[in-house]
């Protein structure tokens, strides 16, 4: 059951209706039911339970197109109700989670069976991401008209490349036929075989083989150029390299309906975090050189890259506490992204708005959902953010089951005061 919530003393930021100024939100029956200006909701808002939010951010709640929630198949990495807890912990009140599950996501049942837990775990909204492939074996389009039915957002065989070029053709004329993007993990397989970490003077001096820029770069051009060729809408999953930037810059340049994202991990690490075989700094892709993370975060100032989106791929500490080139590809990212996002406003010179349309509005709109927004009539899903909170960030302290992240320790600051789902509150839990 919702509440009547007037969130007033903080200023709203709403890049969807380009509003960045101070202003009062009331919630009611589950939607924003009105903003304006400081005190002007007092007679409106009577009787409604009052969040003062002075000193913090009002924004759209925010928005993560880029999950992995483990389950069915991986329960004791991550359930959806754990990753839907985290993901409030750290503000997010929309998710989108991949299909790698097991049995994967390649049918309507699946795709059910992930919206019925995620009704019952009544946290974060969850939004599946369907197969482009049975199985994800890159063989045979999935049934993504039935998944489409039964509600998936967009397509993908994210954590594996489409390689066959014909496959990934027809993913993009149906993508086109239902008004979904793909989502595409791109990894020139050849070029990235039995690579660890990135190519360079690095690898070589830890004795670890290497993925050269050119493994995602390769796939990059190749999507763009059937992109171009269908019509479909590609979206490319987390880039990680200043060439991968410069083709999707260049595709948009040239009209594409081509998207991109980035991670917060690709935004602040690089290659020198695998110093010391910490296996919580392997990714896929891996972390890059200074130079790509320089481009990565001109990508999001500029707008190339349109969403911020974590990755977050728990695994079990047995899956990474063992020899670098055996553990598993990924970390946790929903409870940092937030706060470590927040960083660029300074280090990157991305502006406010900028920065909550990547982790809102973009991505919504990627997705075709309907989120991101604080417009009159929309859905009640807010996040107040402290953007001072200063806090050290501890895994064992997270919500969600696992513990990979390489940010273990960080000072962080800035974080979600409040999240609200559907005009509930959500987090912190009451």
């Amino acid at each position: 059951m919702t509440e009547r919530i007037l969130i007033a003393g903080g200023t709203v930021v709403d890049p969807a209706n380009g509003l960045d100024a101070p202003r009062d939100v009331l919630l009611e029956d589950g939607v924003v039911r009105a903003v304006a200006e400081p005190g002007a909701l007092r007679k409106e808002g009577r009787g409604a339970r009052e969040i003062d939010a002075s000193g913090c951010w009002v924004t759209p709640g925010l928005v993560d197109m880029h999950v992995h929630l483990r389950e069915p198949g991986y329960e004791y990495r991550e359930t959806i109700a754990s990753g839907a807890a985290a993901a409030v912990a750290g503000g997010f009140t929309s998710v989108a989670c991949m299909a790698n599950t097991k049995p994967v996501n390649d049918n309507a049942a699946v795709t059910e069976y992930i919206l019925d837990r995620a009704r019952m775990a009544r946290k974060a909204r969850v939004f599946p991401i369907g197969a482009v492939s049975f199985g994800l074996e890159g063989r045979q389009l999935a049934e993504i008209g039935e998944m489409h039915r039964a509600g998936i957002v967009a397509i993908s065989d994210d954590g594996h490349a489409v390689n066959d070029s014909a496959l990934m053709r027809r993913a993009l004329e149906y993508s086109r036929t239902f008004g979904i993007a793909v989502i595409a993990h791109e990894e020139d397989c050849g070029l990235a075989s039995g690579g660890v970490m990135n190519e360079g003077s690095t690898s070589i001096r830890l004795g670890l083989k290497g993925v050269p820029a050119a493994a995602e770069e390769t796939m990059i051009a190749r999507d763009i150029a059937l992109a171009e060729l269908t019509g479909g809408r590609l979206h490319v999953a987390h880039l990680s390299t200043a060439g991968a930037v410069d083709l999707v810059r260049q595709a948009k340049a040239r009209g594409l309906s081509v998207t991109a994202e980035a991670t917060p991990h690709h935004l602040f690490l690089t290659e020198e975090a695998v110093i010391g075989y910490d296996t919580n700094a392997k990714m896929n892709p891996p972390l890059r050189r200074q130079h790509d993370v320089d481009a990565v975060r001109a990508g999001v100032r500029d707008g190339t890259i349109e969403a911020i989106a974590t990755d977050h791929a728990p695994h079990h500490a047995d899956e990474k506490e063992v020899e670098f080139d055996h553990a598993n590809f990924g970390i946790i990212g929903l409870e940092t992204a937030l706060p470590l996002a927040l960083r660029l406003i300074a280090e990157a010179g991305v502006s406010r708005a900028d920065l909550i349309r990547a982790l809102t509005v973009g991505p919504a709109r990627i997705l075709g959902i309907e989120a991101g927004t604080l417009t009159v009539g929309a859905a009640a899903d807010v996040t107040v953010v402290d953007p001072e909170f200063d806090w050290t960030y501890r895994a064992t302290e997270g919500r969600s089951k696992s513990r990979n992240s390489p940010f273990e320790g960080w000072r962080m600051k800035g974080r979600a005061r409040r999240t609200i789902v559907g005009g509930r509150v959500v987090w912190p839990e009451e």
